[in-house]
């Protein structure tokens, strides 16, 4: 399942670059479309881990400082160890940062990786992007027209592209991809409208897919 959810993820970034006629596109610039956004995932995620990362040791030096400037270690000689303090205890506190630390380098050495193994020819989440975006590129207009139909009281043309990207993967799944179980496809589309668009775009982009579920007579 994770290796869909970055699927979507990878999708949604690709949409953002398509222009008007998304029939145009070939394999091989879908292709190339595919490696630059792979890309641009591991770069965000490379500047959030790193973020992370400092915050965290900022934390430990922060523990680190309290331990040493407690009464209980002033008072012992200046050639000592510190001792654990209660805070809850710092000992405690800097071995669980150690882990978190541990973790998020590990997770850095990762997204190196990711790069390759996302771009093999027969992995899943390349597959499945390619997919996704295979069946809008063949159904564009029915998928834009049940946007239009459903999005009530808004102009097609106005309407947020982030939410119009996120709903045209979403009808493509529910529509089109028949082992995706349709309520999946929502929630992940839900998701996405909560991490990348605005506050009121995942309930609007919920009430959407949920009439056209309806419309279908999807099940599941």
């Amino acid at each position: 399942m994770q290796a869909r959810r970055a699927s979507r993820e990878l999708a949604f970034i690709l949409f953002s670059q398509f222009e008007k006629n998304i029939e145009s596109y070939s394999k091989e610039n879908i292709d190339d479309m595919i490696i630059k956004s792979v890309r641009v995932l591991k770069s965000s995620a490379t500047d959030e881990l790193k973020l992370s990362l400092g915050a965290l040791m900022d934390m430990k030096n922060k523990i680190s400082d309290y331990e040493a400037e407690h009464e209980t270690n002033l008072n012992r000689p200046m050639d000592a160890a510190n001792v654990a303090v209660p805070m809850v205890m710092t000992s405690d506190l800097s071995s669980r940062i150690d882990e978190m630390i541990e973790v998020a380098e590990k997770s850095l050495l990762a997204l190196e990786i990711a790069e390759f193994t996302t771009l093999e020819s027969q992995n899943e989440v390349k597959e499945y992007t390619e997919n996704i975006i295979k069946i809008y590129q063949q159904h564009n207009k029915e998928i834009d027209g049940l946007i239009k139909k459903y999005a009530i009281g808004w102009d097609f043309d106005r309407l947020v592209k982030m939410d119009k990207d996120i709903l045209r993967i979403a009808i493509s799944e529910i529509l089109y991809i028949k082992e995706t179980p349709a309520k999946v496809a929502v929630d992940e589309a839900v998701e996405l409208a909560k991490k990348y668009s605005t506050d009121d775009s995942s309930s609007f982009i919920n009430g959407l897919l949920a009439k056209v579920i309806v419309e279908c007579g999807i099940k599941g």
